[in-house]
């Protein structure tokens, strides 16, 4: 058993090290140097607020109802840092050249997030929100800071709001049995709020991105909305996992009863997934939608009859349970080249090719 937990916490935690035992997001006083980025993230949360950490602001406990925040995140100079990697400080505040700060961080009110959020949507010039849901094993401010890192490594332009649920945070078997029963709680409150966003008039356009553990309360919100409306709303446009924790014929039996009216969804699968198969142990072998080999009947097929884009990234650089957000900059290279053969997310119909690797 003690080997089983220390290749748990091998795989779950990969990049954990460096990261500052204390909460990272009390703010600093941003500096004047070329090339600084600061990326504005708004935040809705089922956690509870942290009494005991200021640099936590939310912990891993759950909460009754929905709290909103938002964190502006100043990254380095990009020729200081390597693409795809959180720089956390190694001892507080940090250095804003070197590292990842906050230089702020409030608690907001719900009328205040929606109208900070129409405000960034106009100053976005399209409407455009992107939304996150993590995975397993995630602190608040880990959270925070590698959906800001996402943000300024893909060049998305898009506001970044970011959804978490009240996962433990670190890294054991009970861990993880824990995280699963209150992800798989959790699809209300995205559900309620994809419903804030989508209402807002001066949003145009949702893509929703989730992360593992995080993928099964995306799917069953959007899956809930269908059966509630008869139709997803329109605003969303697209629904992209990212290594997926998710049972695959749940996800087939999920998909079917959204119907054809439903955002186009993309998939980014690796089959040498470590975690994705400890997973599959824990849960009694049952296969990962994150780890299907998308060349092998009958994925293939019902992916394409599906109009599912898919794009596998087995034997990229890094852990491959967190790879797509390492190696950001190949893999929106090929999402690029995906657009530039024409097969946009919000128009490809059956018959697409799986993208190479």
């Amino acid at each position: 058993m003690l080997t089983v937990v220390a290749l748990a916490s091998t795989i779950f935690c990969g990049g954990c090290a460096g990261q500052l035992a204390q909460g990272a997001l009390v703010p600093v006083e941003p500096v004047n140097v070329n090339g600084i980025s600061h990326v504005p993230v708004l935040i809705a949360t089922t956690r509870s607020r942290s009494a005991a950490d200021a640099g936590e602001m939310f912990n891993g406990s759950p909460a009754g109802a929905m709290s909103y925040a938002s964190v502006t995140v100043s990254i380095p100079p990009d020729i200081l840092r390597r693409t795809g990697e959180v720089q956390w400080p190694t001892s507080a505040p940090g250095d804003p050249r070197q590292n990842f700060v906050t230089v702020s961080a409030n608690y907001l009110e719900k009328p205040t997030f929606v109208s900070d959020l129409s405000a960034a949507a106009k100053r976005n010039g399209r409407g455009k929100v992107l939304v996150f849901i993590h995975g397993f094993n995630n602190r608040f401010d880990q959270a925070v800071y590698r959906f800001a890192q996402i943000t300024h490594d893909s060049g998305v332009s898009a506001v970044p709001v970011l959804f978490s649920w009240p996962s433990r945070g670190f890294a054991s078997l009970r861990a993880y049995e824990d995280d699963l029963n209150i992800a798989e709680t959790s699809s209300g409150a995205v559900a309620q709020l994809l419903d804030t966003i989508v209402k807002n008039p001066d949003v145009q356009e949702v893509t929703v991105l989730c992360h593992s553990m995080g993928c099964w309360p995306t799917v069953e919100a959007l899956h809930a909305s269908a059966q509630r409306t008869g139709r997803i709303a329109n605003k969303i446009k697209n629904v992209m996992l990212v290594a997926p924790d998710v049972d695959v014929d749940l996800f087939r039996a999920r998909m079917l009863e959204m119907g054809k009216k439903r955002p186009r969804f993309a998939l980014f699968v690796s089959q040498d997934d470590l975690a994705l198969r400890l997973s599959g142990s824990i849960r009694g072998g049952a296969t990962r939608l994150g780890k299907v080999n998308p060349d092998q009947e009958p994925y293939r097929s019902e992916f394409r009859r599906e109009g599912i884009l898919v794009f596998d990234l087995t034997g990229m650089r890094g852990l491959a349970h967190s790879r797509a957000f390492r190696e950001v900059t190949s893999v929106m290279g090929m999402i690029e080249r995906r657009f530039a053969e024409g097969q946009q997310m919000t128009d490809i119909g059956p018959g697409t090719e799986v993208a190479g690797r």
